[in-house]
C-alpha cells in the first residue's frame, strides 16, 4: 500500500471514532447530567526524509533540510466537559440539582455479584421498599444512594420528604420535621481521571489513588438546588458542526485513497 493510501487509512479509522463520540453526545442531548466528551487529535509518527547536503540549499533556509511524512492522525485525548448545565424546575420533591462543577452524587452499584462505588450528576431519586418498613434512596435503575453514613434508609410512615439546599433529607411526620438523612456530596479534584461507566456513571480506576481523584465536598453553602435536574451540556449546534467537519474529513481521506489506487493504476499500465 503507498504512502498515501496508508496514511488517508489510519486518519479515517480515527475520524470514525471521533463521529461515535459525536454521536454518543447527540443521543444523549437529554440525559440528566450528562456531560459530553471533546475529542483532541495529534500526529502520530512522522520519517524524516533528508536531501543530499548541499550548500546552496541551505542558504536562507529557516527548516531541516529535506521533508517530513506523517503516518496519519489518531486521536490524543478524550476529555469530558464538566461545564454546569443549565438547571430545570421539575416540582418533584425527590429531584436534586448539583449547583457546582466537579459535584458528584455517590452511588453504590452492584452489577454481577461486584459491589463498586460509582459517580453521577443525576439527582432524580426514587424511593425504594427495602427490609422492612424501611424505604432505600435510590437511582431510577434501584442502585442505592450513599449518605454520610452509608447507604440512605428511612422509616416508612411518613406525610412528605424533601431536599433542602444542604443536601440533608427532610421527613415530616405529623407535626414533627427533622433532617434523617443527608446525601455525600463528592467533589472531584481530578476530573479528568474519572472514567465514564455507562448508565451515567462514573467510576476511579481500581489501579488509581482514590483519595488524589475525588473527595467528600468539605466546601460551604447549597450545594444542591431542591426540585430541580441538571440538564446536558452538550451544545447541539456545536455537535452538528463537528459531525459534518468530521464527515468531511472523512471524505477527503477516503478520496486521498481513491486517488492513490487510480495512480497506482496508472503507472501498472505504463509499465506494461
Amino acid at each position: 500500500m503507498s504512502r498515501i493510501m496508508n496514511q488517508a487509512a489510519v486518519t479515517m479509522n480515527q475520524i470514525q471514532n471521533k463521529l461515535d463520540i459525536i454521536g454518543n453526545n447527540i443521543s444523549n442531548n437529554g440525559t440528566t447530567g450528562y456531560k459530553s466528551r471533546q475529542v483532541e487529535f495529534s500526529s502520530l509518527l512522522n520519517q524524516q526524509i533528508n536531501n543530499l547536503n548541499s550548500p546552496e540549499n541551505a542558504e536562507g533556509r529557516l527548516t531541516p533540510v529535506g521533508i517530513r511524512v506523517g503516518t496519519g492522525a489518531g486521536l490524543g485525548a478524550i476529555r469530558l466537559n464538566q461545564q454546569q448545565g443549565s438547571l430545570i424546575e421539575t416540582s418533584r420533591a425527590l429531584d436534586a440539582a448539583l449547583t457546582g462543577e466537579n459535584m458528584f452524587f455517590q452511588v453504590n452499584r452492584v452489577e454481577n455479584g461486584q459491589e463498586e462505588t460509582v459517580y453521577t450528576r443525576d439527582g432524580s431519586f426514587y424511593l425504594s421498599p427495602a427490609e422492612g418498613d424501611t424505604l432505600a434512596l435510590t437511582t431510577s435503575d434501584g442502585h442505592p444512594i450513599i449518605g454520610q453514613e452509608g447507604p440512605i434508609e428511612i422509616q416508612d410512615g411518613f406525610d412528605s420528604v424533601e431536599f433542602n439546599d444542604q443536601g440533608q433529607l427532610i421527613v415530616t411526620r405529623g407535626d414533627n420535621q427533622a433532617a434523617e438523612a443527608e446525601l455525600a456530596i463528592m467533589e472531584a479534584v481530578r476530573p479528568s481521571a474519572l472514567e465514564a461507566q455507562g448508565d451515567n456513571f462514573f467510576s476511579v480506576s481500581a489501579e488509581a489513588d482514590a483519595d488524589e481523584i475525588i473527595q467528600a465536598y468539605a466546601g460551604e453553602g447549597a450545594v444542591i438546588h431542591p426540585q430541580s435536574l441538571e440538564q446536558s451540556n452538550v451544545d447541539l449546534s456545536r455537535a452538528m458542526t463537528d459531525m459534518v467537519a468530521a464527515q468531511r474529513l472523512y471524505q477527503f481521506n477516503s478520496r486521498s485513497i481513491t486517488m492513490g489506487d487510480q495512480m497506482s493504476g496508472l503507472v501498472n499500465t505504463i509499465r506494461s
